[in-house]
């Protein structure tokens, strides 16, 4: 058995994700690097630190998916935080500007194969992944589940005609959308078990998700989600925030 509480972050081999692993590394965690390409993984996993370990998992491939829990049973024996971070904007080619995006994304013009990628890994990658991580989390003392999400998937602030943003509500937010769901539906049939399930808006951030537009640090974008990574027994569950506190759903 890991001595150390054990936390698995899912496409943790750049960006958000990575800096997420490294913030929980520093608050005393031993961390699993989840990353499609081992290899990258593993280098991300050095930058991690000494407690670090890379773990090859696509969350959208079951067997990956099946291997990365018994891997993490049989070598650590534990794991108290999943943080699900894997996500794509777009199945496109890399480097489209961010305006492109965001047209290719609207419902009256999106091709269902793109549609079906970005759920494919938004939304039933994060309830597969969890499936396979609870029986290792539910024998946690206290665990914790993150869904990485996005207040552009709020249905509350795109129904506001004066969101100047509203316009770019399309697959990718409305996988957000989904995620929220999920995110409620899982921390209400978890709450008996002690188990918190709660989403975090990391804000417009620098990454290759908006080929680097955002405005926001990863370091930024960081914090909300480990903080509700470390939420004590008294902590909420089924909520949906970021460092400005809640964001409506």
């Amino acid at each position: 058995m890991q001595d150390k509480p054990v936390a698995l972050v899912t496409g943790a081999n750049k960006g958000i994700g990575l800096q997420i692993a490294k913030d929980l590394a520093t608050h005393g965690f031993a961390v699993l690097v989840g990353s499609r390409n081992l290899e990258h993984g593993e280098t991300a996993a050095k930058s991690v630190g000494a407690d670090a370990r890379a773990v090859q998992l696509d969350v959208t491939n079951q067997a990956s998916i099946a291997a990365a829990a018994e891997r993490i049973r049989n070598q650590f024996g534990r794991l108290d935080v999943l943080v699900n971070n894997a996500g794509v904007s777009h199945a496109g080619k890399p480097g489209r500007p961010l305006q492109e995006l965001a047209k290719s994304g609207r419902p009256s013009v999106a091709s269902l194969a793109e549609v079906r990628a970005i759920f494919e890994t938004n939304v039933f990658g994060v309830i597969a992944v969890t499936q396979a991580m609870l029986p290792l989390l539910r024998e946690a003392p206290a665990a914790r589940i993150v869904n990485v999400s996005s207040s552009s998937g709020s249905l509350t602030l795109n129904s506001d005609p004066t969101n100047p943003h509203r316009s770019m509500f399309g697959t990718y937010s409305s996988s957000k959308t989904a995620l929220n769901a999920i995110t409620v539906a899982f921390a209400s049939d978890l709450e008996s078990a002690g188990i918190k399930v709660n989403a975090a808006c990391p804000g417009f951030t620098s990454t290759d998700l908006n080929n680097f537009a955002g405005t926001r640090t990863v370091e930024e974008a960081a914090r909300e989600p480990v903080r509700l990574a470390l939420l004590d027994a008294n902590g909420p569950t089924g909520t949906f925030s970021n460092e400005d506190g809640p964001v409506p759903w």
